[in-house]
């Protein structure tokens, strides 16, 4: 068999696609924070993770310290990244603000667990100088 269909494990199919999508989340907790315990950043890591199976998304790398979390995120095309990071934002605050009751509250203002804003950035298998190379070789029609 040809090296170019060989498995890829990230590489994902559906009906009509083949795709391999990663993003690079960031979530800060409100005013930042630090409430983060080892404990709790693995509770989050869980509560993480099921939110993405939800979303037929996997949860591929999960990090933080005591204000913010990382992600890495492999997703298929059908889900709308500002859903998911709503529902991953939305789901963990509400399970963390009721499993660690005590240590949220005396640090967070106003019933608030995340910071409203995030960073997400687009992650693919090769650098954007090298995927730019590719296209601009394409053999285009005359």
């Amino acid at each position: 068999m040809s090296p170019r269909w060989e498995a890829e494990p990230d590489i994902r199919r559906g009906a009509h696609v083949v795709y391999n999508l990663h993003v690079h989340l960031v979530f800060v907790t409100k005013y930042r924070r630090g409430v983060f315990t080892s404990a709790m950043l693995a509770r989050c890591e869980e509560i993480m993770r099921d939110v993405c199976a939800d979303f037929d998304a996997e949860l591929k790398e999960f990090n933080g310290e005591d204000d913010y979390v990382h992600l890495l995120v492999h997703y298929p095309p059908k889900v709308a990244l500002s859903k998911l990071v709503n529902s991953l934002k939305g789901v963990s605050s509400r399970r963390l603000r009721i499993e660690y009751a005590g240590e949220v509250n005396r640090v967070i203002m106003h019933g608030r667990f995340w910071s409203r804003s995030y960073f997400a950035g687009s992650c693919a298998g090769a650098p954007i100088t090298v995927v730019r190379q590719y296209i601009e070789q394409q053999k285009r029609p005359y």
